[in-house]
């Protein structure tokens, strides 16, 4: 099924599938609000952004004002504060069975007693999200889609893997390639790339799923838009989605079904980013 870099997935119900997807956006959301309240601002938002910690199985933020990270993991849905090296957990959190209300009880508590102004946290959102599976009210239910959750978890480490490989892939092509993030809104793991003259930009990630699939995908897209009818035709896996956006995408059943996962994730991401490239070109 692969190296050993590599979580094999099994598959899930895509229902279930789509409620772990949704409970771990809305509970990455209390990342993005400690980013936005203590980490110094930073260009597009980059301060908001995310990196996969494969050790952890989360998502961390940048390091905050009092050098303190808060991370979530992605498997249980546990909200946990870690020292400024990472290394030591300080606090923890599960939201299994709490509710955002509870949540933001925690985490105030434990910044306003590290001398954080609490009243940061509750500053306005700067974009919408999706519908929750449950209400804002209502409990995170994490034993409903445990085993949901595992694979999601699997999904992202995996694209961590692949993503870095597809970033040093576009540094070789001569183009400035950022590290692999995730960003909370839409919740997916990518790094865009730009040529040096910055007419044109590739970007390499993986979408848990959203409006547009219902279910995880790869894809690699491109900007500016090129012309729907001139798009060459991708090798193997892989179709183009031009509604709204422009991008070669795998979806999750495509990469589950193949022989070997992890070439086929590695070898869609290398085949499309070439493409992409040289549509730019």
């Amino acid at each position: 099924m692969g190296g050993s870099d590599w979580r094999p997935l099994r598959g899930i119900d895509q229902r279930r599938l789509s409620v772990a997807r949704r409970q771990a956006h809305h509970a990455a959301q209390w990342l993005a609000r400690t980013a936005r309240a203590y980490v110094p601002p930073q260009p597009d938002d980059g301060h908001t952004n995310l990196g996969w910690d494969d050790a952890f199985d989360g998502f961390t933020t940048h390091r905050l004002k009092n050098g303190m990270h808060l991370s979530l993991k992605i498997a249980d849905l546990t909200l946990v504060l870690h020292d400024d090296e990472r290394t030591a957990r300080i606090q923890s959190f599960s939201l299994n069975g709490r509710t955002d209300a509870q949540a933001r009880q925690w985490l105030g508590e434990q910044l306003g007693a590290r001398g954080l102004d609490t009243h940061a946290l509750d500053a306005p959102s700067p974009y919408e999200m999706p519908t929750r599976a449950v209400t804002q009210a209502a409990a995170y239910d994490v034993a409903e889609v445990a085993d949901s959750l595992l694979e999601l978890s699997a999904w992202f480490a995996n694209a961590e893997f692949s993503l870095v490989r597809a970033q040093r892939q576009m540094i070789q092509r001569k183009l400035a390639a950022s590290d692999v993030r995730c960003w909370p809104h839409h919740f997916d793991l990518a790094t865009l790339a730009s040529f040096p003259d910055a007419t044109g930009y590739v970007g390499a990630g993986l979408s848990p799923g959203d409006a547009y699939y219902d279910e995880p995908y790869l894809y690699v897209s491109v900007y500016p838009q090129p012309d729907r009818a001139a798009l060459p035709r991708l090798p193997k896996l892989g179709h183009w989605h031009t509604h709204e956006f422009t991008a070669a995408v795998v979806p999750a059943h495509q990469i589950v079904a193949a022989n070997n996962q992890k070439a086929a994730a590695d070898e869609f991401l290398k085949a499309a980013i070439d493409v992409a490239i040289n549509i730019l070109r």
